[in-house]
């Protein structure tokens, strides 16, 4: 019952601060748009971290919002929280046939493909499986979920081989472009270098976007560890050459 309470507690006090509050009764759905999306990736940041504190916190920021949006279209009598609540235990519920029907999900796959399937039955203006994919996701994002998606079909490599295959195929092309000096063929040749190893981290198991970010993370703290080398040794490192530069970047692994 603690929990249960402590929910409530969470939409009385949007109430009262949307009643009483300068900043919150300004807030509308498109004011509060961006500062959702900036919740998402501040969890996002906590849980690459395995900041188990962090997590919890952005978690109840990313309800917060939740709540408070149910709040501004409750007072235009749109929906209300229960409404919203209701409803993601019905979709739930009606999209695991499974568990609560006479469905049949032995493997994951099964499960991603009556997801998709039953989807696409709900809507009656999406055609297809990838009308589903938002229009304004982060590129890198939009094409994991287009692979999940086909791939949660059965369209996808039989085993890690082709997956690899494929980026040495598309590597060549982009070099051959690379020869010629095209660059609109160029363009379109990297994306499928791109395209065919966010696939390939499918098969791999690891989220591509995660890895970057990680990667992004090293690169960074590496290469602030190289500045205070240069820093400690008096020299400033625009006016280093390449091969002193990579002699600080090298020592900078060796001391993280």
């Amino acid at each position: 019952m603690k929990n249960k309470k402590s929910f409530f507690d969470l939409i009385n006090i949007i109430n009262e601060l949307r009643e009483k509050c300068p900043w919150d009764k300004k807030q509308t759905k498109d004011s509060l748009r961006t500062l959702t999306l900036e919740e998402c990736y501040e969890l996002s940041d906590s849980i690459l971290s395995n900041d188990f504190d962090s997590i919890k916190k952005e978690l109840g920021d990313v309800l917060t919002h939740i709540v408070f949006y149910s709040k501004i279209f409750s007072e235009k009598n749109i929906f209300s929280i229960d409404d919203v609540i209701h409803s993601q235990c019905k979709k739930l519920i009606r999209r695991h046939p499974h568990i609560y029907g006479d469905g049949n999900a032995k493997t994951e796959l099964d499960v991603k493909k009556n997801w998709e399937v039953i989807k696409l039955k709900e809507s009656n203006q999406k055609k297809s499986i990838l009308d589903g994919v938002p229009k304004s996701l982060p590129a890198m994002l939009k094409s994991w979920r287009i692979q999940e998606k086909v791939g949660g079909m059965g369209f996808q490599w039989r085993d890690v081989s082709g997956a690899l295959d494929k980026i040495d195929e598309e590597f060549s092309e982009l070099k051959v472009e690379i020869s010629k000096k095209n660059k609109e063929n160029i363009e379109e040749e990297l994306g499928d270098v791109f395209f065919s190893i966010i696939n390939f981290s499918r098969y791999l198991n690891v989220n591509p976007i995660d890895s970057l970010e990680k990667a992004n993370k090293k690169f960074i703290k590496r290469f602030q560890k190289m500045e205070q080398e240069i820093i400690n040794d008096k020299k400033k490192i625009e006016e280093l050459e390449l091969e002193e530069l990579d002699l600080y970047w090298e020592k900078a692994k060796k001391l993280l």
